[in-house]
Parts: C-alpha cells; sequence; structure tokens
C-alpha cells in the first residue's frame, strides 16, 4: 500500500486532563500509530502539548493556535486553520475523534460522535454549545465518509436524529484504563476506606457534577436509604469536578438528613481513581444519558458492583453484570442500594463474576484496530 498522510484532530489530548473523549483519543491513536508505521500521521493540537501523546515516530505533531475551548473559536479552527493545515501537508483523510469535522475541505474525514446527549437535554448544555452542536452536528455526520459511534445505542440515534444510513456507520467501543486492572485486596480496601471515608465503607459517584449525572437524585436515594438504616455507618463519596448547572445537586446536599455522610473528593488523578473505586461497596452511575459510560467498566475491572440506569447505553454497557434502575426513580434507586448493603443470595459475588466477564468484550487494543480498519477504507 501506498504511504497516507493521516491528519487527526488531537486537541483534547491535554496531560494530566483526560476525560472521555480525551482518553478514547489517546488509546485509539497509541495503537493506530504503532500498528500502522508504513502511514504519516500529522497530530493536530490547538496548544502548546505534551511529548507524551507522540506515540510513534511516524507521528509529526503540528500546533494551530488559539485553543479551541470556546464556541466562537471553534467554527473558525475548524474551517480555516484545519482545511489549511490538511492542504499544506496534503492529508490523505482528516480523522476527527470528537465529534467535529471541516466543511470547507474536500479531504475525505471520519468522524467519531461519543453522544447526542444535546438533542434530548439541549436544557442541560449551555446556550451557545447548544447551538452550535444542534446546527452543526448533522451537517458533520453529512460531510463524513465514515461515522464512528461509541455504542450501538449512539449509532441508533444517529440513524433516527439525522437520518444516516446505518451502513456509513461503525460501531467502536471505549475501554477503561489498565489502572484499573488489579482489584484491592482486603488490607488495601481498609487502608483506602481510612484514607478517604474515615474508615467506613462508601458508595462511590464518579463524574462531573451537572444534570445530566443526575447527582441529585441518587443523592436523595442516598438520603432516603439512610434514613431507613441510619445505624448503617455508610459514607457517599463523590468524586467529580462541579460543572455547569450543578445549583440542583448541591441544593439537593444542603438539605439532606445526613449530609454529613457525603465527602465530596473533587476530580481524582486515575491512579487514585482506580483505589478509591477497588475499595467501594458500589459504583452508583445512575445517569439520565450516556453515550457509553466507561465508569462502568473501571468498575467491573475492580471486582466493584455496579448500579447503573437502565437508559441510552448503559445496559449495552453493563449487560447482566449491574443492577440497572430508573434514574428519575428515587425509590429505584434506593432499593438498589439496600439490595448491595444486604447482599442477598450472593448478588456481589454475582455482579463480580458478571463484571468480570463483561470485561472481555471492551479492550482498547480492538478498539485501535477497529478503528484503524476504517481509516484504511477511507485512505
Amino acid at each position: 500500500m501506498k504511504k497516507k498522510t493521516i491528519a487527526v484532530s488531537t486537541r483534547f489530548l491535554i496531560k494530566g486532563k483526560l476525560e472521555g473523549v480525551g482518553r478514547f483519543t489517546c488509546e485509539t491513536l497509541r495503537h493506530i500509530t504503532q500498528n500502522h508505521p508504513e502511514h504519516d500521521f500529522i497530530f493536530l493540537f490547538d496548544r502548546p502539548y505534551s511529548e507524551d501523546f507522540l506515540f510513534a515516530p511516524n507521528v509529526t505533531p503540528m500546533v494551530l493556535p488559539p485553543p479551541t475551548r470556546h464556541p466562537f473559536i471553534w467554527y473558525p479552527w475548524f474551517e480555516w486553520s484545519v482545511p489549511r493545515a490538511l492542504k499544506k501537508v496534503k492529508a490523505d483523510v482528516f480523522l476527527s475523534p470528537d465529534g467535529f469535522a471541516s466543511l470547507r475541505t474536500d479531504v475525505p474525514q471520519v468522524v467519531v460522535v461519543h453522544d447526542l446527549a444535546f438533542q434530548h437535554y439541549p436544557e442541560q448544555v449551555p446556550f451557545l454549545v447548544r447551538k452550535y452542536f444542534r446546527h452543526f452536528t448533522p451537517k458533520y455526520c453529512q460531510k463524513a465518509q465514515r461515522i464512528i459511534a461509541v455504542s450501538e445505542f449512539t449509532k441508533q440515534d444517529i440513524v433516527q436524529q439525522y437520518g444516516i444510513s446505518p451502513d456509513k456507520i461503525e460501531v467502536v467501543y471505549n475501554a477503561a484504563d489498565s489502572t484499573f486492572y488489579r482489584p484491592l485486596g482486603l488490607l488495601e480496601r481498609q487502608y483506602i476506606q481510612l484514607q478517604y471515608a474515615l474508615g467506613h465503607p462508601y458508595f462511590l459517584f464518579v463524574g462531573a457534577i451537572h444534570p445530566r449525572k443526575n447527582l441529585a437524585n441518587i443523592l436523595r436515594a442516598y438520603d432516603a436509604f439512610k434514613q431507613e438504616h441510619p445505624d448503617l455507618r455508610m459514607k457517599f463519596l463523590v468524586a467529580g469536578r462541579k460543572a455547569w448547572q450543578s445549583s440542583e445537586a448541591f441544593s439537593v446536599y444542603k438539605n439532606m438528613v445526613f449530609k454529613e455522610e457525603v465527602i465530596f473528593l473533587g476530580h481524582l488523578q486515575m491512579e487514585v481513581l482506580a483505589k478509591v473505586l477497588g475499595a467501594a461497596e458500589a459504583l452508583v452511575y445512575a445517569s439520565l444519558f450516556e453515550g457509553f459510560g466507561i465508569p462502568i467498566l473501571e468498575a467491573f475491572h475492580t471486582k466493584t458492583p455496579v448500579i447503573t440506569s437502565n437508559v441510552a447505553s448503559m445496559p449495552e454497557v453493563a449487560g447482566d453484570a449491574a443492577l440497572l434502575v430508573d434514574p428519575t426513580n428515587v425509590k429505584q434507586i434506593q432499593e438498589a442500594l439496600k439490595k448491595i448493603v444486604y447482599n442477598e443470595d450472593g448478588l456481589i459475588h454475582h455482579l463480580s463474576t458478571a463484571g468480570t466477564a463483561r470485561t472481555k468484550h471492551f479492550d482498547w487494543g480492538k478498539s485501535g484496530g477497529k478503528l484503524g480498519e476504517q481509516l484504511m477504507k477511507v485512505v
């Protein structure tokens, strides 16, 4: 095969700040660049970059300022800076792992769509962001030669929302970082509980604090659970940064009967999060909407039981390895907490075993290989 030049938007590769989209970008590109030494990869950054992200000798970085953290910058970056760069490097294909594309280039494009939450919960997205996504995302999907969806749910959502042919869309799953691959022993669990929860067992919420993550209802459920079982010394830990529209969650927290049992940890680095998750009695991940839900897999790897939602992509990821609840039903979440605590019929062992089995379906090597195949089809 003739050597090709593959340009990639790598603006979410920010050291120490990799979240869902950044993690997908990092892990898939690591495998693709190393598995295809016959091609050249041009990584398009929007700010000074870390050398850690130059995964192979066939990767060349380019910085296209300014940083694209505001909707006013997105358009000129993708419609002017990116096309100029693609022309300069004579790119054969442009990969955008973050849902954007360029409408002003004829270079074939592969676009990764992580979710269409802005279509389903527009009121939970900042005004300018919502307007931009709702206007441009269908145009990007039409423009792209291939679309990558991170779940079958997201694929079907794209088909239904925008009338895109399913033949144009390939599903490439997320996976968990290897940091989570080692479950904790009993002494390690006790040490982490002592360090972060005053020595008590705890439930854990992981995610940014904004309405879609549903922390308000989760805290309501935990408070009801504690009122029913006040003698159980079960803490509730929140691991995640404060994001937009977080007032409802904090209002619920301030009015809780057992708010002293809730501990806010803020954003945790991955190595710390793996330990805090591994020592939890359960992960409570009852979001209103997710395009995938990586924390579910992270919990499976640490053998931590999972309570998650019965909507969007979460049942697809969890399979039979989690307790599924209606995220709008506080009573259901409360009952799931109770089931974990009382562990009837060996529930925790069942969830742990089933979760371990589920992890075999999600692997960054497989995902990188599959995304690479889609790229090679286009070039």
